[in-house]
């Protein structure tokens, strides 16, 4: 068993109370870890830490930023299998999910290296007489909040961005997954990470995210979780004027048309819908497949899913390991067993051992069932038969989240029809809705979030843009 200690001004400490948490390994049920339960106490010195490393970090030119940046990637490349095992043992993650998201933080933090040089102003001519251009600076000592589903690369997202532009952090990982988060900052520490400028903090969510945010040197929050605390932060953000990111839950649409191609659109709804156990913010919840091509898709689907390697996720060979919590389970076959009960066809699985949820597919989804606008989060793919394209879209939007959506089909024409009406904030042709890039915009619209992250996005949201004049020649005045 792993006792954890959390990370401030470069320092391990113990939550001044002394009380701790646990954290579970969500295959075996055993203990995992402990880690400080930190308090009111803990807040003022992490926040005061991250405060007085501002001048010192602002300063650091931002070549030597990105050099941190880099140290951390190389180091993580020779790191890779130990930040596996904690990611299998910690968050059920596969060996290849594991692996995946490894991959994806070391490129983020390569890309968020290669612009801490470009975090660029404009300069607007108005008058002859005058010079005006615009800057952007740091926000100052932000608070990000991570999930436990990707924790390393969605945490990265923020941490990276905003060392990069100048930013000091205090991070608050999930209590679910604390372990990963505290080894990323010992290996920040490895790297060269000066005092203060990052520091990770262990605990409640509501109750540190609450002091964190109210808290007058927190100056921006950055989330990525469920609707549900989003919307809380946001209230907390908004009632301490303080500015925030959100990227949260999803009920993300993939449309198949009836000239897709039948085996890509059948691995493509797997990954789309079943990676890391379907608790993925952009996982595919609804299957939108047209009528004549939609009862042989199923059966093909059903019988690929069925053979799926199911169990722990230290077996390399596992695609479905477990999920999180044993009330997750039950959430699920909540789902399942009133989708069954109000008319969908239960196609395999529905079944469950432990914290493993076979994976489930399901026909013939109606509006009636809870499964249809609710997020299910777990390995559970509902198709929807529907008629025609303009179908297609009006399911598609039938949601109040808007995260990401994908189509499958070789009709061009009908594609950019679908992406130019799909109301979700990232939309993929021919591909998975389970998909990122280090340099693209990632967010949602409606209730999916607010503001974007990745590549320039993300120092724009990390920066504040300030307003400067030169006034070549006095100005006359009327006096």
């Amino acid at each position: 068993m792993e006792n954890l200690k959390m990370f401030i001004n470069n320092e391990w400490v113990d939550a001044k109370s002394g009380t701790t948490f646990d954290d579970f390994d969500p295959f075996s049920g055993e203990l995992y870890a402990k880690a400080p339960k930190a308090g009111a106490e803990d807040v003022e010195v992490v926040m005061k830490a991250a405060y007085d490393a501002r001048a010192g970090w602002v300063s650091t030119p931002p070549a030597e930023r990105a050099q941190l940046l880099r140290n951390v990637a190389q180091l993580m490349e020779s790191k890779r299998m130990e930040l596996a095992d904690i990611l299998q043992r910690e968050s059920g993650s596969s060996f290849g999910k594991s692996m995946f998201e490894i991959g994806a933080t070391i490129d983020l933090l390569y890309t968020a290296a290669g612009d801490a040089k470009l975090v660029m102003g404009e300069t607007y001519h108005t008058n002859p007489g005058r010079f005006n251009m615009s800057v952007r600076r740091p926000r100052g000592t932000i608070v990000t909040i991570s999930p436990w589903n990707f924790p390393m690369v969605l945490s990265m997202y923020k941490i990276a961005y905003g060392l990069a532009t100048g930013n000091t952090v205090v991070h608050k990982p999930s209590s679910d997954t604390p372990h990963i988060a505290l080894k990323v900052a010992e290996i920040f520490k490895e790297a060269g990470l000066p005092q203060g400028a990052l520091n990770v903090i262990t605990g409640s969510g509501r109750t540190l995210g609450d002091l964190l945010i109210a808290d007058k040197r927190c100056s921006y929050v950055a989330i990525t979780g469920s609707t549900v605390t989003g919307r809380h932060v946001a209230e907390q953000a908004a009632k301490h004027f303080k500015h925030y990111y959100l990227e949260l839950g999803g009920k993300n649409p993939l449309i198949i048309l009836k000239d897709a191609d039948m085996e890509y659109a059948v691995k493509t709804t797997i990954m789309s819908g079943l990676m890391h156990q379907g608790e993925i913010c952009m996982s595919a919840d609804r299957i939108i497949v047209e009528e004549p091509f939609v009862d042989e898709f199923a059966k093909q689907l059903a019988g690929f899913v069925s053979h799926l390697p199911t169990g722990d996720p230290k077996d390399p060979q596992t695609f479905i390991g477990p999920v999180i919590h044993d009330r997750q389970v039950q959430d699920i076959d909540a789902h399942v067993k009133d989708a069954i009960e109000k008319g969908a066809e239960l196609l395999t699985g529905g079944t469950y051992e432990g914290r493993v949820y076979a994976p489930t597919v399901l026909k013939n989804i109606t509006p009636d069932m809870k499964i249809y606008y609710e997020e299910t989060f777990g390995p559970v793919i509902s198709i929807i038969p529907v008629k025609n394209v303009e179908e297609a879209l009006k399911i598609a939007n039938d949601t109040q989240y808007g995260l990401s959506s994908g189509v499958v089909t070789n009709d061009y024409e009908k594609a950019m029809f679908l992406a130019n009406g799909i109301e979700a904030g990232m939309i993929h042709i021919n591909g998975g809705t389970v998909d990122a890039d280090s340099v693209a915009p990632f967010g949602g619209v409606k209730e999916s979030g607010m503001g974007r992250e990745g590549g320039r996005y993300s120092w724009e949201e990390f920066t504040e843009v300030h307003w400067i004049t030169m006034d070549i020649k006095k100005q006359q005045y009327p006096f």
